[in-house]
């Protein structure tokens, strides 16, 4: 039986090198085609590698923690069942019809997403020129024509998950040409290349296309699937459905940490603060924030609280809760700020507003409650969604969504009259609701009043410094005319 030689493969282009981090097998595992054989780590991610053949593991030509350049030799292994591509077919006359087959890029992959077609039918294509882009689980590519010639027919609509290897297309040729084998790109005397995975794709790594295309099915956006933690080391449909449910998933295995030589503690952070710090961190890398802060007159909310609370009742809703309907109806007519940006270009602006407030749970958690559809709501009919809202969020229940284009933070109990609020993604704003303090008016004569400070983080992609003044401001005046915004 003969033995041959495994080499670390090219996952995307522009690698140079890769870290092994494990072995999976050991020499004399007899080990089966696309069985995971090793774990590597390259600068996109750690990911299990399978072997391309069937046989036995010979020998280890490096050790863990090895540093290897794409290409170089990692294993032998002496094969049981070859699994030689079959001799290509005869060559094909230019007139003939051709098949383009989604491409094995790196060993391993099982299917591809298809994600949008560059060419249609009809089309002239160059030879090496991008017509389609798919997806696996490792990054977005273009892939590139094998042949010159014109595009007859697209065999699957996007969205579709197809198998390495099958059919996508067919092409009439403009020279004569050996067809693709099967599983293959192009011929061995051809590259199929693919473009590097760009800034926007980076967090659909180690989400498999199925896993996505299942997501889309569910209403799932790409922002908020980047979020769901995975049970194992990949995202899969099982995950999803947990996300929606409301679910946390499994407990993983503890992973290793650094060694510390000084007395400390270690443990695991929570799972909702895990999901924030992943939507934070990808905010940080999209949102141009810009902050102001206006000062309001908090008299008259004080007033109607009163009113409320002398005339008895069960309907005892919080000065918060007025606050947030005054906010919901000045969102509702402010388009900017039921706005979020979908890619580089699209301003995606919401029929209704959802209105998220940040709720604070016992060890410093944070999760989102929203009220759906409150700028439709009367004042009774908001305060009770909100009430419901936010038990829901002390129950632990996240319900943050991509149409919770603003959220609102309120700091009074703990005595903060200023902060700088985040927004995260894609959200458009945050607003911060500070401490209740005697201040000075700003008319033409001194003043004392209750008043409150109100700052406003935005994304400056989506609005400008004068449109979220105006927003501001607008909130504000319901805010001082609250008996009227109420009624």
């Amino acid at each position: 039986m003969p033995v041959i030689s495994i080499s670390i493969p090219q996952i995307g282009e522009g690698l140079q090198e890769a870290r092994v981090v494990a072995f999976l097998k050991q020499p004399g595992d007899h080990i089966k085609r696309d069985e995971p054989i090793y774990q590597m780590e390259t600068d996109k991610a750690v990911m299990d590698v399978e072997c391309p053949v069937e046989g036995i593991l010979v020998a280890w030509n490096a050790s863990p923690d090895d540093v290897l350049a794409i290409g170089a030799d990692i294993a032998t292994i002496e094969v049981v069942d070859k699994t030689e591509e079959k001799a290509p077919a005869a060559v094909a006359s230019p007139q003939d019809s051709v098949p383009l087959t989604i491409p094995q890029i790196g060993e391993g992959l099982q299917e591809a997403r298809v994600v949008a077609f560059l060419k249609q039918p009809g089309d002239s294509v160059k030879r090496d020129e991008p017509i389609y882009q798919m997806e696996t689980d490792k990054a977005v590519m273009d892939v590139e024509s094998p042949y010159e010639g014109v595009l007859l027919e697209w065999l699957a609509p996007v969205d579709s998950v197809l198998a390495i290897g099958a059919e996508v297309g067919r092409m009439k040729t403009a020279g004569p040409v050996q067809p693709m084998a099967s599983g293959h790109g192009a011929p061995a005397t051809q590259t199929t290349q693919s473009a590097a995975p760009t800034a926007t794709t980076a967090g659909v790594q180690g989400i498999p296309p199925r896993t996505r295309a299942y997501a889309k099915e569910k209403g799932v956006s790409d922002s908020d699937l980047a979020t769901i933690p995975a049970a194992g080391a990949k995202l899969m449909p099982d995950d999803v459905d947990r996300f929606l449910a409301g679910s946390p998933a499994p407990a993983a295995a503890p992973k290793a940490v650094s060694k510390s030589s000084f007395a400390h503690i270690d443990k695991q952070i929570p799972g909702k603060q895990r999901v924030l710090n992943s939507r934070m961190v990808r905010s940080n890398s999209l949102v141009v924030p810009g902050t102001m802060t206006m000062v309001c007159n908090w008299e008259a909310i004080e007033a109607e609280r009163a009113k409320l609370k002398a005339g008895g009742g069960d309907f005892q809703p919080s000065t918060f809760t007025m606050f947030a309907y005054a906010c919901a109806k000045a969102i509702g007519s402010h388009p900017s700020f039921r706005t979020a940006l979908v890619g580089d270009d699209t301003l995606r602006t919401f029929e209704n507003v959802s209105l998220g407030i940040a709720v604070a749970l016992p060890g410093d958690e944070l999760v989102i409650a929203v009220v759906e559809k409150a700028e439709t709501l009367t004042w009774t009919e908001f305060a009770d969604a909100a009430r419901a809202q936010i038990k829901q969020a002390r129950d632990g229940k996240d319900q943050a969504h991509e149409a919770v284009t603003v959220s609102l933070t309120n700091m009074q109990a703990a005595g903060l009259r200023q902060a700088v609020p985040v927004v995260v993604a894609p959200s458009v704003a945050t607003i911060f609701l500070g401490e209740v303090h005697y201040g000075y008016t700003n008319g033409s004569e001194p003043k004392l009043q209750r008043q409150v400070n109100l700052t406003m983080t935005f994304d400056h992609r989506i609005a400008n410094g004068m449109g979220a003044a105006e927003f501001l401001g607008a909130i504000r005046t319901a805010v001082e005319s609250i008996g009227k915004t109420l009624s």
